[in-house]
């Protein structure tokens, strides 16, 4: 039971709204010293897990890109963009990204659209400039709509692609209750549920536009 004390250790510093970073790293040094490991052994699991995870780290190359391009007018352009597109609307737009989000995380391709790669710096102003020009002024509501949709779309659709860890998790649970399936046959019953969260996400942005359009009369 002890080793479940970096449970507590978390609960009790994301309560007192301390540093997930250092909360996550006393976590794990809690939960190994009370396995009885020595802390040369917990120091060089550390180590082995972000020599293993150094992917993670290229975040913060692509950051720098991302202040540079808003920077030179990325956003500017972005509204630009959408101005010159008369019968696009701020529902059209999302829900065209919502289809290219679950498509893409399907695919496993979960790194190539994100709230820092393509929400903050395009979808969200061409999505405030649509919102504009059919008459909404409140840029914040448009923005917060445009980071859930980029939720939604990965949310319901990585679980399609067979390798995602979620998956595997699933399979795992399954397996210590008696219950044997395929990673293939998890990401087949996930596609009813991807298309509902479409339709009913995509209905939400289609009331939207409605919306907008009566307060515009």
């Amino acid at each position: 039971m002890l080793v479940l004390a970096g449970v507590a250790v978390i609960a009790l510093g994301f309560l007192l709204r301390f540093n997930p970073l250092l909360v996550i790293v006393v976590a794990a040094a809690v939960t190994g010293l009370a396995a009885g490991l020595d802390p040369l052994t917990v120091l060089a699991r550390f180590g082995h897990a972000f020599n293993q995870s150094r992917y993670v780290t290229a975040i913060y190359m692509v950051l720098p890109v991302i202040g540079l391009l808003e920077r030179a007018g990325l956003q500017q352009r972005a509204r630009g963009l959408v101005g010159g597109l008369r019968g696009l609307t701020v529902g059209r737009l999302l829900a065209g990204y919502l289809l290219f989000r679950q498509l893409s995380a399907a695919l496993g391709l979960n790194a190539v659209a994100g709230p820092a790669q393509t929400v903050r710096p395009l979808v969200a102003p061409m999505a405030e400039a649509a919102a504009a020009r059919q008459g909404e002024e409140d840029g914040e509501p448009i923005r917060a709509l445009a980071a859930a949709t980029d939720n939604i779309g990965l949310f319901f659709g990585e679980d399609i692609f067979i390798a995602i860890g979620s998956i595997l998790l699933m399979r795992g649970v399954l397996e210590g209750y008696g219950v044997r399936v395929e990673p293939f046959q998890l990401s087949v019953w996930a596609i009813p549920t991807a298309l509902a969260a479409f339709l009913v996400h995509g209905a939400r942005l289609w009331w939207i536009d409605r919306r907008l359009k009566r307060r515009a009369r």
